[in-house]
């Protein structure tokens, strides 16, 4: 079994993060890079079933500049065996069509059977680009599911909806995308930070995908129209109890159909 972890370097989470006004994109150089918890998560599915089934391979793939190399040796110290970086200077400000393009490509080199995401990134929060990765590679998808059992031919999940939980399932080679429910990441131990620095990271450029680089200009992209800072949040109503404070709460609520 070969199971092929995307990962996605993101502003870290814990500190502010604010959009350039002047291109309409995220400012990744106020904020250090750390990998997507949603992606580490997936990562910790591909690497349970390693665990429990020798000879499992667990490749860790990003698209991304330099500074993404330290995203994927954190998955190689986590426990996958290899990485592939796409990195080129045409890919910079990439929207997901073009992101999922330059990663369906990556894909292409190499054989798999399983690919294995986040349901969506913290910092763009389309949730598009796996499902448009398994469109390109013309492979099933199972989308947001937060229980995963590998088999040996088919891959099976569940995923919450409103009336319930969906049992799905889907012959391999396949994608999936797994929640922030699915299980928890484990930390990498001194031996695992160790022998990453050993292990291969193979570096692709658009050239080396057979992609032209003049097709994926900012004029072939989606485009930002205006940019808006998010409001401050304003204070909510004080009801002071004066004797009244049951009916004005009442009036309150019942003004925003919430009774």
């Amino acid at each position: 079994m070969k199971i092929i972890v995307l990962i996605k370097q993101v502003p870290d989470t814990s500190e502010d993060r604010r959009l350039d006004s002047a291109t309409g994109l995220l400012d990744r150089s106020s904020t250090e890079g750390v990998i997507d918890e949603v992606n580490e998560r997936g990562l910790e599915v591909a690497l349970q079933y390693k665990d429990s089934h020798k000879g499992t391979e667990v490749v860790a793939l990003s698209m991304g500049p330099q500074g993404v190399s330290q995203a994927l040796r954190k998955a190689l110290s986590m426990g996958a065996d290899s990485a592939i970086h796409v990195l080129d200077d045409d890919l910079s400000g990439a929207d997901a069509v073009w992101t999922s393009k330059a990663l369906s490509a990556a894909l292409k080199t190499t054989a798999f059977d399983l690919v294995v995401a986040g349901n969506e990134s913290t910092d763009g929060r389309s949730g598009s680009v796996p499902a448009m990765v398994a469109e390109r590679l013309a492979l099933p998808l199972l989308g947001s599911i937060r229980a995963v059992d590998i088999h040996g031919t088919s891959v099976t999940g569940q995923r919450e909806v409103e009336s319930g939980t969906l049992s799905v399932r889907a012959s391999l080679p396949a994608v999936i995308t797994v929640t922030e429910r699915s299980a928890e990441a484990r930390f990498p131990n001194f031996k695992g930070i160790l022998t990453a620095k050993r292990k291969p990271v193979k570096t692709l450029s658009l050239a080396d995908l057979n992609l032209d680089p003049s097709e994926c200009s900012a004029a072939a992209r989606s485009v930002v129209v205006s940019v808006a800072a998010r409001p401050a949040r304003q204070s909510g109503k004080k009801i002071i109890d004066s004797g009244t404070a049951g009916v004005e709460l009442a009036e309150y609520l019942g003004a925003r159909q919430l009774l």
